[in-house]
C-alpha cells in the first residue's frame, strides 16, 4: 500500500526517528551547567519558581532583558518540576525538544520534497534520512546539551512548524482550496519562534526562498500568483530599505565595537571564513574540528589578511550564484544552499556579536543537509546506483555521523571530561583553560574548600593556561585561587599587573576589574593593596559607564585603607553624566556630610564642566 495513504504511519516513523536521535544524546545528561547557563539559569532567581501562578511566570518570562519570554518560562517550568537547578532535568527537556524538532522536520521535508517533484516513496525516505542526518550531526551536540541554547532550539522547532504550515497554505492555494487556517497556524508558530529568539524574524526571507526555488509562486488562480509576486517584491524592497537605512547605520562601527577588537568591516570580512569553516565542519564532521571555544579565531583585517579571506568570500559568492543558477533544475539544492546562508544572515552581519558560535548552525544546518541530500540523490540517479548500494552508502554516512556525535556526547557527559577535552583539541584557547580551571575550582568549593586537591588542580590549570596563552584572565584567576589557598605571592600579583599593562582591553580583560571588586567584597583573602593596583590599571586603560564608575567608587570608599582611591571614580562618573544629575547631587551631599567638602566640590565641578579633577 503506498505510504502516502498512511500519514499516521509516517508520523510514527518520524517520531521514532526523533526518539532515536535524542537517545544518542542521553549520555550527555550527566554534564553540568556552564558559561551563560550560570547567569541565565543558575543565578537567575526569577526563574526559580515554586508555583505556577501568573505573577512569577511573568517575572520569569521578562528575566532575559525583556526578550525571549517563551524560553525563559520553559526554564522556570524545569525549575518548578525538579524543585532545584538540576542540570539533568534541564538537559532532558532539551532532548525532548530535539526529538520533537526532528519529527517536525521530517514532516516539513516530506511536504517540501513532494512539492519539489519527488515521488511519494522517495519523499518519505528522503525526509526521514535528512531529518535524522540533521538531528545526529556532531554540530548539534553543543546546541542540545548546552542548556541555555534552548533559546535557539525552541526557535528552530517553531520555525520548522511555521514553514510546514506555510507549505500547507501554499498547497491549498495551488489546489484552490481553503488556505487561511494554515496561514493562521504559520503566524502562530512564527510568534512562538520570535518569543524564543529574535533571529526568527528571518522567516519571511525563508518563505521567499521557498517561492523562488521550489514553489515558484504557483497558484490555482492567476491573480493570486500575481499578488504573491507583488507582495514578496514589496516586502523585499522594504527589507532592503530597513537594512540599509536602519540596521547598517545603527550597528555599523568603523572603529572597534565596544568590548570587541574588530570593526564592522573586519567582522564582515571575517564572516566569509567563518561560514566556510562551518561548511567544512558540516561536510567533514570530525569532533576535533569542533572545539566549541573559538576565541583564537583570527580576525580578517583586510581581503588578504589572512590570505584565506578573499578566497573564502569568493567561495561563498560562488555557492550562492550556483544555487541561483540551479533554482529551476535542482530547486531543492538551490533552496538548501540559500537557506543555509539566510540562516546566518543576522549573526554573520553588522551586529557586534561574537564571531563564531556552533549553535548558529542549528537551523541553518537544515539547508546544508537538504542541499547535500539533493546532490547525493541526483548523483545516484545520474549514475544509476542500485538501491541496495544507496541504502549501504546512506547507512554508512549516518553511522559515521552517529559515531562522531557519540564521541562529543561522551565528553559532554562529565564536566571535567568536557573541560579536559576542550583543552586537548584547542590548547591555544584561553577560554578552554579558564573552563578547566573553573571546573576544578567549582569542585573544590563543594569538597573541602581550600584544602581540596581540586583547588590545586585549578591552580595548575590556570598556570598552564597563562603560560600557553598569556591570558590576563588566567593570571587573574591564579591570584584568586592562590589567595583562597593562602599562598598568593607578590610575584603572582606582579605577573598580573605586567600583563594588564600591555593586554588589549577586551571585554574579558575589562571584566577582571569587576571580578576583583566582587572577590574583595566576598572576603576571599585578596591583598587589598595589590587588588587596587589591578583596579587602577584597568580603570586607566578601559572605558566604564557612569553606573559602573559609581559602583566601583562606592565600593572602594567602603574599604577604610583604600578609600582615598575612590574620588577619581566619582569624578569620572560625574564628568560623564549631565549637569545636575540627581545621583551626583546626592553623592556630593553625602561626601559633605562625611566631612569631605573638597571631594564634594571636585565632584560638582566635574559634573558642571566635565573635566577630570584629580583628588586624593
Amino acid at each position: 500500500m503506498p505510504v502516502t495513504l498512511l500519514p499516521g504511519r509516517f508520523l510514527l516513523l518520524a517520531l521514532l526517528v526523533g526518539c532515536l536521535a535524542a537517545a544518542l544524546f542521553l549520555p550527555g545528561l550527566g554534564g553540568s551547567f556552564m558559561l551563560d547557563d550560570m547567569h541565565t539559569i543558575v543565578q537567575n532567581s526569577l526563574i526559580h519558581v515554586d508555583t505556577l501562578d501568573r505573577s512569577p511566570l511573568l517575572d520569569a518570562a521578562a528575566s532575559f532583558q525583556g526578550a525571549r519570554p517563551l524560553a525563559m518560562v520553559s526554564f522556570a517550568l524545569d525549575y518548578w518540576r525538579s524543585g532545584s537547578v538540576d542540570a539533568a532535568t534541564f538537559k532532558a527537556t532539551n532532548l525532548m525538544i530535539h526529538a520533537l524538532t526532528t519529527c517536525c522536520l521530517a514532516l516539513l521535508l516530506r511536504r517540501l520534497l513532494v512539492l519539489a517533484g519527488w515521488s511519494p516513496r522517495r519523499a518519505v525516505i528522503g525526509a526521514l534520512l535528512m531529518a535524522f542526518a540533521w538531528a545526529v550531526h556532531p554540530l548539534q551536540v553543543s546546541s542540545v546539551l548546552y542548556v541555555v541554547q534552548r533559546m535557539q532550539t525552541l526557535s528552530t522547532l517553531f520555525l520548522v512548524l511555521a514553514l510546514w504550515a506555510y507549505l500547507g497554505l501554499r498547497q491549498a492555494q495551488m489546489a484552490d482550496g481553503r488556505a487561511w487556517p494554515q496561514g493562521v497556524l504559520a503566524l502562530v508558530f512564527w510568534l512562538l519562534a520570535l518569543a524564543s529568539k529574535e533571529d526568527a524574524a528571518m522567516l519571511p526571507a525563508y518563505c521567499l526562498l521557498l517561492e523562488v526555488t521550489v514553489l515558484q509562486f504557483r497558484a490555482a488562480q492567476p491573480w493570486r500568483e500575481r499578488s504573491l509576486r507583488r507582495s514578496y517584491l514589496l516586502a523585499s524592497l522594504a527589507g532592503v530599505v530597513l537594512y540599509l537605512f536602519w540596521a547598517v547605520p545603527h550597528y555599523w562601527h568603523w572603529q572597534a565595537y565596544p568590548g570587541r577588537d574588530f570593526s564592522s568591516l573586519e567582522r564582515l570580512l571575517t564572516q566569509g571564513r567563518v561560514l566556510v569553516m562551518y561548511l567544512g565542519q558540516i561536510v567533514l564532521p570530525l569532533p576535533g574540528r569542533m572545539p566549541f571555544h573559538y576565541d583564537t579565531f583570527v580576525i580578517s583585517r583586510g581581503l588578504l589578511q589572512p590570505v584565506t579571506t578573499l578566497p573564502a568570500l569568493l567561495l561563498v559568492l560562488a555557492l550562492i550564484l550556483w544555487a541561483w543558477a540551479w533554482r529551476r533544475c535542482r530547486p531543492m539544492f538551490a533552496f538548501g544552499v540559500l537557506l543555509f546562508f539566510a540562516g546566518h544572515f543576522i549573526t554573520s552581519n553588522v551586529i557586534g556579536l561574537e564571531l563564531v558560535f556552533e549553535h548558529r548552525n542549528h537551523f541553518a544546518l537544515i539547508g546544508a543537509v537538504v542541499a547535500l541530500g539533493d546532490l547525493l540523490a541526483a548523483a545516484a540517479q545520474r549514475w544509476r546506483v542500485p538501491p541496495r548500494w544507496c541504502a549501504a552508502i546512506a547507512s554508512a554516512l549516518l553511522a559515521g555521523l552517529c559515531v562522531a556525535s557519540g564521541l562529543r556526547v561522551h565528553a559532554w557527559g562529565d564536566p571535567i571530561r568536557l573541560a579536559q577535552y576542550h583543552v586537548r583539541i584547542a590548547p591555544a584557547s584561553p577560554r578552554a583553560w579558564l573552563e578547566l580551571g573553573g571546573t576544578y575550582f567549582d569542585l573544590a568549593g563543594r569538597r573541602a574548600g581550600k584544602d581540596s586537591p581540586y583547588l590545586a588542580l585549578a591552580i595548575k590549570a590556570v598556570e598552564d593556561g597563562a603560560a600557553r596563552t598569556g591570558s590576563p584572565s588566567a593570571f587573574s584567576n591564579i591570584v584568586t585561587y592562590k589567595s583562597i589557598q593562602g599562598v598568593a605571592t607578590m610575584h603572582d600579583w606582579d605577573r598580573l599587573v605586567q600583563r594588564l599593562e600591555t593586554a588589549p582591553m577586551s571585554s574579558p580583560t575589562r571584566n577582571i576589574l569587576r571580578t576583583m571588586v566582587n572577590n574583595l567584597r566576598a572576603g576571599i583573602g585578596l591583598d587589598e593593596a595589590q587588588a587596587m593596583r589591578v583596579i587602577e590599571i584597568i580603570g586607566r586603560r578601559a572605558a566604564f559607564s557612569p553606573d559602573e564608575s559609581l559602583y566601583i567608587g562606592s565600593f572602594i570608599q567602603s574599604l577604610p585603607a583604600q578609600r582615598e582611591h575612590a574620588l577619581p571614580w566619582f569624578v569620572r562618573a560625574a564628568s560623564d553624566l549631565p549637569a545636575g544629575e540627581p545621583r551626583i547631587v546626592g553623592l556630593a551631599g553625602e561626601l559633605e556630610h562625611e566631612g569631605r567638602p573638597d571631594w564634594a566640590d571636585a565632584v560638582r565641578r566635574a559634573n558642571t564642566d566635565g573635566r577630570a579633577v584629580p583628588g586624593g
